[in-house]
């Protein structure tokens, strides 16, 4: 299973509203093997993920839109964009029921302690100091390998949950079955049993038969010798 996902070309959404860094991160990302998609507001990111109800990306660049899978491995958004920040596109993913476990990235040009622990806190994977570097694309596929597996193990208990839902509703019906086997077992047995003391009724009447001539004979030659 560990070897399958290694194999497989991760998506990654790069959202940035600095073209230039938007370029970067996209060449980067192509370097370290990625599919990659990029959107320039954390407004646009969204639609692409279909919060909204969108069902095609909107306002996307063509060369972008070209054998895009709807699924996203990681999201990666720059901090500071007009309108919705990153830290604000951090928190719509992450009360999304479908969409809270895929890994987030903040960067950012500005090293804000208290910034950077406010986006760990609500939840993002790493915080990136721009300008990003080719060294920080090795640390995004750890992050996706923990989300993969851990939702390949969450479908295994699920489907380990259904199976033994099933066969425990199959347990009462065989119990049923051998329960309602047994009367007639019991009957069987009992009218054995009842055979068996006639039985031997009988055989201890026959034996009382032949024991009283023989005591009556034996009177009767005794009386006859007197």
């Amino acid at each position: 299973m560990a070897a399958a996902i290694a194999e497989t070309q991760f998506h990654v959404l790069a959202v940035d509203d600095s073209l230039p860094d938007r370029k970067l991160i996209e060449r980067l990302l192509k370097t370290s093997s990625f599919q990659v998609t990029t959107v320039d507001s954390g407004t646009k990111a969204l639609e692409f993920l279909g919060i909204h109800g969108q069902d095609t990306p909107i306002s996307l660049h063509a060369d972008h839109l070209q054998d895009v899978e709807v699924n996203v491995n990681l999201i990666i958004t720059d901090y500071c964009m007009p309108g919705m920040t990153g830290y604000d596109l951090l928190k719509k993913i992450k009360e999304s029921s479908s969409l809270r476990d895929i890994p987030v990235v903040i960067m950012s040009s500005e090293n804000v302690p208290s910034r950077i622990n406010r986006c760990l806190e609500e939840g993002a994977n790493e915080f990136f100091l721009k300008p990003v570097r080719l060294s920080d694309m090795s640390k995004l596929k750890p992050h996706i390998m923990k989300s993969r597996c851990k939702e390949h193990c969450h479908h295994e208990e699920e489907d380990l949950l259904s199976n033994s839902n099933s066969n425990n509703s199959c347990n009462p019906t065989n119990n049923s079955s051998s329960d309602s086997s047994n009367p007639t077992n019991n009957n069987t047995d009992s009218a054995n049993n009842s055979s068996g003391d006639s039985g031997n009724t009988r055989k201890r009447k026959a034996t009382e038969d032949e024991i009283l001539p023989k005591t009556s004979r034996s009177k009767a030659q005794l009386a006859a010798q007197l």
